[in-house]
């Protein structure tokens, strides 16, 4: 689930109540209960039991352990395609089920949040949330397995084995996230995402790009000059200037932070990375005199695919991801303008 700014500065919650309109913890049970009913029924997803989640995963055996993060594991388990009974039989169908610790960063507010979105919205860029379990202290979710990871597993790996994401892949799954995220944009949704980063992009085994990670997700006005005030959330290297000195929301916030992960896809660099020397420890800043020219951008593209790209191609994605990180939100395209430019991209490399 989604991070607090400050934890990266602050591991105590990940959210405020005000962000996410639901009722407190802290609450007496039976109003809290009643409120989290009223969430849950909304979403078109299964209601599984704790057992059926310990048979799918096998009790939750470790060797099922498939990712670990503030919210606690993400386990492998299988289900049936058509009755989505839990089954131990190879020919299943895979999912993931993240069980929240709750001892983690990560709160059961955002757990719900993940349920009210997720379990509305329907996207083939968006990761499908299959289920949950409430039971007693138990909060899991069950999402589709996603095959190949994420997208900060293939940039940033020091496994030797695996080969470093194509160009061609780059450009794919950054259009993937882009359709996604300009989707939680579009009128009829109007949800501002708030945590863009490479960990929360999965890839399926075909490496399609899907969004993951629905606990910070907020409905929020989408116009130029409207926002929200809310806590700052998100992840350090990601977060828009202006949302993090003011708390001021709005679409605009989420283009800014697509912008630093195709700089991320571009160059092969982390968004934020301690072992760097000082002054190149933020991806932005260390990249922003190679965006001055397009001969000094063509010195910052990941020198792991320095075959596979024409030119032109990285300089029309340094353009996009220039337009992106504008220090001034009104200049930044729309999610809808950076699908078109990408759309655009992926035709002339073909």
């Amino acid at each position: 689930m989604g991070s607090c700014l400050s934890s990266r500065v602050d591991h105590k919650s990940s959210s405020s109540l005000d962000d996410l309109h639901l009722s407190s913890c802290q609450s007496s049970s039976s109003a809290a209960d009643k409120r989290e009913g009223e969430i849950l029924s909304k979403a078109n997803v299964k209601s599984f039991t704790f057992s059926e989640l310990k048979l799918a995963t096998r009790n939750f055996r470790l060797d099922s352990v498939v990712g670990e993060g503030g919210f606690g594991s993400v386990y492998r388990g299988c289900i049936d395609q058509t009755t989505l009974t839990p089954t131990k039989s190879s020919s299943g169908l895979l999912v993931a089920v993240k069980s929240l610790n709750p001892d983690g960063f990560q709160g059961h507010r955002e757990w719900l949040t993940e349920i009210n979105y997720l379990g509305q919205l329907s996207h083939p860029n968006l990761v499908k949330l299959i289920g949950y379990c409430l039971e007693d202290e138990h909060r899991l979710l069950v999402y589709e397995f996603m095959h190949k990871g994420s997208l900060e597993d293939h940039l940033f790996t020091n496994d030797v084995k695996r080969k470093p994401l194509s160009w061609l892949l780059r450009v794919k799954v950054a259009l993937d996230a882009a359709k996604g995220l300009a989707f939680l944009h579009s009128d009829s949704v109007k949800v501002i995402y708030r945590d863009i980063k490479a960990s929360n992009i999965l890839l399926d085994s075909d490496f399609n790009g899907k969004l993951s990670d629905f606990g910070l997700a907020r409905d929020g006005p989408m116009g130029e000059t409207s926002y929200v005030s809310t806590r700052v959330m998100g992840t350090f290297g990601y977060a828009a200037p202006e949302y993090v000195s003011t708390g001021h929301l709005n679409a605009k916030s989420d283009v800014y932070s697509f912008g630093v992960v195709l700089l991320e896809i571009l160059s092969g660099r982390q968004a934020l990375d301690h072992s760097l020397p000082t002054k190149e420890q933020n991806l932005v800043d260390w990249a922003r005199p190679y965006l001055t020219s397009k001969r000094k951008v063509l010195l910052m593209v990941d020198t792991r695919i320095n075959s596979q790209y024409k030119p032109d191609e990285a300089v029309r994605m340094a353009s996009i991801a220039v337009q992106c990180i504008s220090s001034e939100p009104k200049s930044r395209p729309t999610m809808d303008q950076v699908v078109r430019a990408l759309i655009q991209l992926q035709a002339s490399m073909v």
